[in-house]
């Protein structure tokens, strides 16, 4: 959700004669949104958690385990919950169309863990969100709120801890999945007086928030892999893991997307 403030500023330039791509664009804004907002400036209240139909006041996990732990590290990194109609919730997960592997690894999260069983993919512009509806969201994941993840807390509830430590590498998975990358970086060296460029494969993971990171990097440690933060502007928003017999237990349990 965002400010009246951003609204207004939002509105100002396309009261200049912005175009609402343009604007979107500058402000990191969805055209959607702004185009609400030319309707409504206000912005609506925050939901309110009732007791939930299927499980009452207190949540229950999911039975499936594994698709949970990467389901959650989607989320954590590209997700979003929204209201909808009936008291209930969107989830969207916006996935790259780059990688079609990882829209259908989505899907399949999404499907396994919503009690509907459904989702559906709403196309925008480089990338697909997937979309499941359900009133059991905010059951599933609590970390929802107000606002941007990296301005709030974020932390696993007891029995989202269980998981992941039961399914560390699903969890992993999936935040790399949303956040992260695999990449080959390269150096040169002097051999025998000759320059030699040499290659090696590296993974990194990029988030904003300082809770989501060090959930990453707790579950980097259970695992034995080495990893360390680079900054970026001063700010030490990635995570790099370069050793090679980290790199080979990533490449096993990770790989990259797809």
């Amino acid at each position: 959700m965002y400010d009246t403030s951003t609204r207004m500023r939002a509105l100002a330039l396309v009261a200049q004669g912005r175009s609402l791509n343009s604007v979107s664009r500058e402000i990191g804004i969805s055209r959607a949104a702004i185009r609400s907002w030319q309707t409504r400036i206000d912005p609506l209240p925050h939901i309110r958690r009732s007791a939930c139909s299927l499980c009452g006041p207190a949540a229950e996990p999911p039975e499936d385990k594994a698709a949970y732990a990467y389901l959650l590290g989607l989320y954590l990194g590209d997700g979003c919950i929204s209201p909808g109609k009936e008291s209930g919730y969107f989830l969207r997960i916006a996935c790259a169309d780059a990688w079609p592997g990882l829209i259908e690894a989505c899907t399949a999260a999404i499907e396994a863990i919503n009690p509907s069983g459904k989702s559906c993919r709403v196309q925008a512009v480089g990338y697909t969100s997937v979309v499941g509806y359900s009133r059991h969201w905010l059951c599933f994941f609590p970390q929802h709120g107000p606002g941007k993840k990296h301005d709030r807390r974020i932390a696993l509830v007891p029995w989202q801890q269980t998981i992941v430590d039961a399914h560390p590498w699903e969890f992993i998975r999936g935040l790399i999945h949303s956040d992260g990358c695999r990449l080959t970086n390269w150096t040169t060296r002097l051999v025998g007086g000759l320059l030699k460029r040499y290659e090696y494969p590296r993974y990194f993971f990029t988030n904003k928030s300082d809770d989501i990171r060090k959930l990453f990097t707790d579950t980097l440690d259970k695992l034995g892999i080495e990893w360390t933060c680079c900054t970026r502007n001063g700010s030490p928003l990635n995570i790099s893991v370069a050793r090679r017999a980290s790199v080979a237990l990533m490449d096993a349990h990770v790989g990259p997307k797809y």
